[in-house]
């Protein structure tokens, strides 16, 4: 187990590029992780990093052992994690990320359910507005959209990813009437600004029967976060586009309403994410059981989907 420690270690920092990054996803210290890769080129004889002070750089030796051995280490990983087991339960630590918004009002509250099924597991859940590095930071799985699939992972598809526009019933019943697109472009817009880019992205909006649009709102402020955004609209101060994910909730409870129902804009799709590893750690397989089962039984694929206006105001059958 020392020398898979070791192995742990040099494939980590070759995945990071420095021993600090590959110490932060491991739960080491940096000088852990150097000892421990110093220790790996000693038993095997050969160097396997050249290192300067600036950056670390695989050797030929490096670069055929980490070939070898990468796909090898986590098949005994997924091993070693589904004999960890409580019983004959899956069991462990369950690393995943997911949005803040979704997590908490989707996710969140079926937690207690998911708990009384393995309660040998150990969630440790991530609520960031961010595409992880699924494999290079050791999650288990992430759910959200926008991902770049890096390889050895895999999406399976949960709901359609769409945008919708969002108005105060006092705003629209103010403000001039909107019967197409362009008469947006007369009204107040609240804008969102990527966190990644710090620019308003322009979206394209489309019909379900493949009719397109420019959208443009005169823009009278800018946020960085949906939630902030539709908090804004509640006060009758303008127009926003966000992810059914987040105007759900609003709609649901009439607080916002659909501007332009029959127009949306396609972002790809909300996906849970995942190792391609053909021997899946039995805890990962059981959250990812869990929730395809949750998203069925609430229909969320169905209510998430922008081209059914009256799908968000739906609430599901209870069992």
């Amino acid at each position: 187990m020392e020398t898979l420690s070791s192995i742990e270690c040099f494939v980590r920092t070759a995945e990071a590029g420095s021993f600090a990054e590959a110490a932060r996803r491991l739960g080491l210290t940096p000088a852990a992780v150097g000892k421990n890769v110093a220790r790996l080129e000693s038993s095997l004889g050969v160097r396997l990093f050249l290192r300067s002070t600036r950056r670390l750089t695989l050797t030929e030796a490096g670069e055929r052992f980490l070939a070898q051995v990468s796909g090898g280490l986590a098949s005994i990983q997924s091993a070693v994690a589904n004999l960890a087991s409580s019983q004959g339960q899956p069991a462990g630590r369950l690393k995943v990320s997911m949005g803040v918004a979704f997590g908490r009002d989707y996710i969140l509250p079926h937690l207690s359910d998911f708990l009384a099924r393995y309660p040998a597991i150990t969630p440790d859940w991530h609520f960031d507005n961010r595409a992880v590095d699924l494999i290079g930071e050791g999650f288990d799985a992430a759910i959200g959209g926008g991902f770049e699939l890096p390889p050895g992972a895999i999406a399976r598809q949960l709901a359609p990813a769409h945008r919708v526009l969002l108005a105060s019933p006092g705003y629209l019943a103010r403000h001039a009437v909107i019967r197409t697109p362009e008469d947006l472009a007369r009204h107040d817009g609240i804008l969102i600004r990527s966190p990644q880019t710090g620019r308003v992205r322009s979206w394209p909006l489309r019909t379900a029967d493949e009719r397109q649009a420019t959208l443009e709102l005169n823009r009278r402020m800018t946020m960085n976060d949906p939630e902030a955004a539709c908090h804004a609209a509640l006060q009758d101060l303008g127009i926003t586009l966000v992810s059914t994910v987040h105007a759900l909730p609003y709609l649901q409870r009439g607080e916002l309403q659909r501007v332009l129902p029959d127009w949306y804009v396609d972002t790809g799709s909300l996906s849970l994410y995942f190792s391609a590893q053909k021997l899946l750690p039995a805890k990962t397989r059981g959250f990812i059981d869990f929730i395809v089962e949750r998203f069925r039984e609430h229909r969320w694929a169905q209510r998430f989907d922008a081209r059914n206006p009256m799908a968000a105001t739906t609430e599901p059958p209870r069992k």
